[in-house]
């Protein structure tokens, strides 16, 4: 396996949020003809917030579908923490949902999606009662509190309101904010190797209009791998901290510790256009997993929470295939995280990928 070597490991002095750039196109290949967007809120209907917590930093990010997206959800990994996806199995009554909620703070972050209900209410936004209108709000959180201090600083109802608030169609901030803000990787060897990953979002739209969206908060265990060269581009590091150890050859040496101690799970959501069935978006969601399995290693262990939401907002009315609305979830979420470790910005003991030396 070929070693990378980081040149320099920025620590304290580099800032939590990204700047400006982050508005660059991601560049899809393919010989479908096709168009390029920002991310997830290049999906008709989609509204994307997020809210950061930087006294440790946590935080978490909010998908607003206020006219109601038809939506599935698949969870892969052995210790997922969420809300409301009960409701999502295709067998149940509710067929649409107002907004999911992805957050840092372990089981204390599910209190996010509190406030993002109240935002709804407020609004009149929600399921349709004889009494009430009640805001339909699923969630998934990730494992951050051994990142930063105190523990106690974690997401509440108010994070996931001001998230809320925040919400727009524009362009989607990445890295180090929302549910990414404390979100880590590489963590196979310890928190003293892990390296720093965040938020990311990729989109496609094809000619014909169909539109197939990710956005992803990588919070893994193991490596981040570039599924177009099949390089290690972050995570867990050798122990002079300055070279890229490769899980792959750790898995086959042996010398992984329990994956336990490293705090993990990559939570996302996939959004189309396209008009599904609950049956049909839990299939989207199921293949958009493999987007999962290509970008990272390992993936789906018994210490991750990974869930993948699928919503289709139905506002392109076509007859594309499943196969198809499936294959290309998979493709956007590989490359949302890819965006996750690309876009991160290292912190004090943490380095993201932007700091390794580029001519390796």
């Amino acid at each position: 396996m070929e070693i990378i070597r980081m040149t320099q490991l920025k620590r304290a002095s580099i800032p939590f949020v990204l700047a400006a750039f982050l508005a660059v196109p991601i560049t899809m290949v393919g010989t479908q003809p096709e168009s390029v967007g920002f991310g997830l809120t290049i999906v008709e209907g989609v509204r994307v917030g997020h809210h950061t917590l930087v006294e440790r930093p946590t935080g978490c990010t909010v998908v607003l579908t206020e006219a109601g997206a038809v939506t599935g959800v698949d969870v892969r990994g052995g210790a997922p923490g969420t809300r409301e996806v009960a409701l999502l199995d295709p067998v149940n009554t509710i067929q649409k949902v107002h907004g999911i909620v992805l957050s840092g703070g372990s089981a204390f972050g599910l209190d996010t999606a509190t406030g993002v209900v109240r935002y709804l209410e407020e609004r009149g936004i929600g399921f349709q009662t004889r009494t009430a209108h009640i805001p339909i709000v699923p969630a998934a959180i990730l494992m951050d509190l051994g990142f930063g201090s105190p523990p106690e600083i974690r997401p509440t109802a108010e994070c996931g309101y001001r998230a809320a608030m925040a919400a727009s169609s524009g362009v989607i901030e990445e890295g180090n904010v929302g549910a990414g803000a404390g979100a880590t990787i590489g963590k196979f060897r310890g928190p003293e190797r892990a390296m720093k990953a965040g938020i990311g979002t990729a989109s496609i739209k094809l000619q014909s209009g169909l539109t197939v969206a990710a956005l992803v908060a990588v919070n893994a265990v193991g490596d981040i791998i570039n599924p177009a060269t099949g390089r290690v581009i972050a995570g867990v590091r050798t122990e002079n901290g300055l070279e890229l150890a490769d899980a792959r050859v750790l898995l086959r040496t042996g010398e992984v510790t329990d994956a336990s101690t490293g705090e993990n799970t990559t939570i996302g959501i996939v959004a189309t256009n396209a008009i599904l069935t609950k049956s049909q978006a839990t299939k989207m969601a199921q293949m958009a997993h493999d987007g999962y399995a290509r970008a990272i290693v390992p993936v789906h262990t018994p210490f991750d929470g990974d869930t993948i939401f699928a919503m289709a907002t139905g506002t392109f009315d076509s007859t594309i295939s499943l196969t198809t609305i499936g294959a290309l979830a998979a493709d956007v979420m590989a490359k949302a995280i890819v965006r996750a470790a690309t876009q991160a910005t290292g912190v004090a003991g943490y380095p993201a990928a932007r700091d390794l030396d580029s001519t390796h």
